[in-house]
């Protein structure tokens, strides 16, 4: 998975270029309100058009269920991509997306031109890789460039489907960077690589603290799914989240750290609360105790202060880091210090530092360290996934060096 030909590997002079992006932005009343991943795609983009390709872009938006629905068309992107590239992005508007628009446009792009197509979630076989929506991308484009990091992980007709039945399947420049941040950082890392888990749910990241254990010398576990850590230790947690079914799963992965001579590091005190903030970002009256020390009636919402020392200490000796889910609920002023304090750590780190997607970039951007990060990912399942080891669909789909 870690070497795939890209767009540098490939003359696309006078071809049509189809290139499955990731334009799956935020909407208000049809107005973009945050274009990172427009932005994110302009680089591959744009060499795509100084080396003279007839650049066609695809990709979805939102989750139509396979119809059209007015609300989730990509016309919004087609527009702010004409700007961001000074020049015009065509747009075919067919319901079913590779349509008699789309055809006739193609039929007369000049090299270095640009063409966007419809919503693919339009299609019903979208998600379910159908064959005839496969062959009717397939059928407009030469070369396919997959560029979409966060729906690697799903194989789908516009990222696995179209790259079985064209000759050239290359990855992107924003694909590459995902597989050379997160691949190399988890089977070649420089050591020490310390591993930060965080996030409500031990469930959703079970095969990624296996994987991690093996991988890294100090894995950190936080946010809500350390409760259950706790508890299988012994603790009593009061109403905290705990999944109580994973107790056993967390005794094993315990054990098979002390096995390996691998640190695991847990909360040694909690920040606690009565009741969850309600709205979320309401006023929480709090109190930080020992995570031993949970009363029966009060429920842990954020790493305590000693933690939030212990957890940095361990990043800022760090060579390589991954960090995936907060370390409490980060959207409430008074519930996101330790979330800030591992943040703070990490862009004053002399390491390499990977945000897994998702929550943990929500939580870097909004407080402010994004841009001190070696790498955010685009993509929060696929990261996950990449993460746990799994080979991604999409990006096992591109041709090999």
């Amino acid at each position: 998975m870690l070497n795939k030909k890209t767009v540098d590997d490939i003359n696309v002079k006078g071809k049509k270029v189809l290139v499955r992006c990731d334009f799956n932005v935020p909407l208000k009343d049809g107005q973009i309100t945050d274009e990172n991943r427009l932005v994110a795609a302009l680089p591959t983009i744009k060499k795509l058009i100084a080396d003279g390709g007839k650049v066609i872009l695809c990709s979805h938006l939102g989750k139509p269920k396979g119809e059209p629905k007015p609300e989730l068309t990509l016309a919004p992107v087609a527009k702010r991509l004409s700007e961001l590239l000074d020049k015009e992005v065509k747009f075919a508007a067919d319901p079913e997306v590779v349509g008699p628009n789309a055809k006739a446009a193609v039929a007369a792009m000049q090299d270095g031109d640009v063409v966007l197509l419809e919503n693919t979630r339009y299609r019903a076989e979208e998600t379910k890789n159908g064959e005839a929506f496969s062959k009717d991308l397939a059928s407009l484009c030469d070369v396919f460039v997959n560029d979409a990091f966060g729906t690697a992980h799903r194989a789908h007709c516009s990222n696995v489907g179209v790259s079985s039945l064209v000759d050239t399947a290359v990855v992107g420049y924003l694909m590459q960077k995902e597989i050379d941040f997160l691949g190399n950082a988890v089977e070649n890392p420089t050591r020490p690589f310390v591993a930060i888990l965080g996030g409500a749910k031990v469930a959703d990241k079970l095969n990624v603290i296996n994987n991690l254990l093996e991988k890294c010398d100090t894995l950190i576990i936080g946010g809500g799914m350390a409760y259950t850590f706790l508890k299988a230790k012994g603790y009593e947690i009061g109403t905290s989240l705990v999944d109580d079914e994973k107790i056993d799963y967390c005794k094993d992965m315990m054990d098979k750290a002390e096995k390996l001579g691998k640190k695991l590091l847990l909360p040694i005190d909690t920040t606690i609360a009565k009741d969850f903030p309600n709205p979320i970002d309401a006023p929480v009256d709090i109190q930080v105790v020992s995570s031993d020390a949970i009363p029966s009636d009060m429920q842990g919402l954020d790493i305590g202060t000693k933690t939030a020392e212990l957890f940095a200490d361990a990043v800022r000796s760090a060579k390589t880091v991954v960090w995936n889910g907060p370390m409490g609920v980060f959207e409430n002023p008074t519930l996101a210090k330790g979330t800030l304090a591992v943040a703070k750590a990490m862009a004053d780190a002399d390491a390499t530092t990977i945000i897994g997607g998702g929550d943990s970039a929500a939580a870097v951007n909004q407080l402010g360290f994004g841009d001190k990060m070696s790498h955010i990912s685009t993509g929060g399942g696929a990261s996950l996934e990449f993460l746990e080891g799994k080979e991604l669909p999409g990006v096992a789909a591109a041709n090999n060096k």
